[in-house]
């Protein structure tokens, strides 16, 4: 388990230097089988050590899941959500870096995704963003509503507050975080402008080339069009 939490510590400092995880905010985790490693409350992601991070049983509930080390994020449901609906997700990135947390407050751009397909690789990267309705940190019954989505997803986007992401691996998780924040940054750049989004048969060629998630490609799913901003 050793490189694994190693690679935990290493992403905490990337993310860190890239500014995506101001002051203490943000958190991320590793699976082992049934235990999660899991960077610690009140620590800074670019201030972690492999020494302390906090170990959680999978299954236990999030109240009771605590096994050793510093106490955890109040946010390991969603951490615990994602792992238990896709047993290919090995480690998670919450953030709440800017532009997605901005993009997170405007109405989604449709039931299935907060942003709308405006690269090919938002698409090819992420997929399908779905906005989750806001519940204050921690809350259980949130990590439940994700876990019970009846579509596919690699992230989503929690309402007033951020992306969660779902990798193989922590690289991947990172560099999909990432992928959101840009995304999200570019669509924040074009103001109140309706930008040109990708034609259903554009997204279609992508996903079935990338393997990634985006199961509604029709307007019936989608809402008025990208906010304003």
């Amino acid at each position: 388990m050793t490189d694994h939490r190693h690679a935990l510590v290493d992403a905490g400092r990337r993310l860190d230097a890239l500014g995506l995880s101001p002051g203490t905010s943000g958190n991320l985790s590793v699976r082992d089988g049934d235990r999660v490693h899991m960077s610690p409350t009140g620590v800074s992601l670019g201030a972690l050590s492999v020494e302390e991070l906090s170990v959680l049983d999978l299954e236990c509930p999030a109240d009771r899941a605590h096994v050793s080390g510093p106490k955890s994020s109040k946010e390991f449901p969603l951490h615990q959500a994602l792992y238990r609906r896709d047993p290919e997700v090995r480690a998670v990135v919450h953030l709440h870096s800017t532009h997605a947390a901005a993009y997170s407050c405007l109405p989604a751009w449709s039931r299935h995704s907060a942003m709308p397909p405006v690269t090919p690789y938002f698409v090819m990267n992420v997929g399908q963003l779905p906005l989750i309705p806001y519940a204050a940190p921690g809350d259980q019954d949130q990590a439940r509503g994700i876990e019970s989505l009846d579509f596919p997803f690699r992230a989503v986007l929690l309402q007033n507050h951020g992306p969660v992401v779902g990798g193989a691996s922590m690289d991947r998780a990172v560099a999909m975080a990432v992928e959101i924040e840009e995304t999200a940054r570019l669509l924040l750049a074009l103001g109140g402008r309706r930008p040109r989004t990708l034609t259903p048969a554009e997204v279609r060629e992508l996903t079935e080339r990338y393997r990634s998630p985006w199961t509604h490609l029709g307007v019936d799913d989608q809402s008025a069009g990208a906010p304003a901003v």
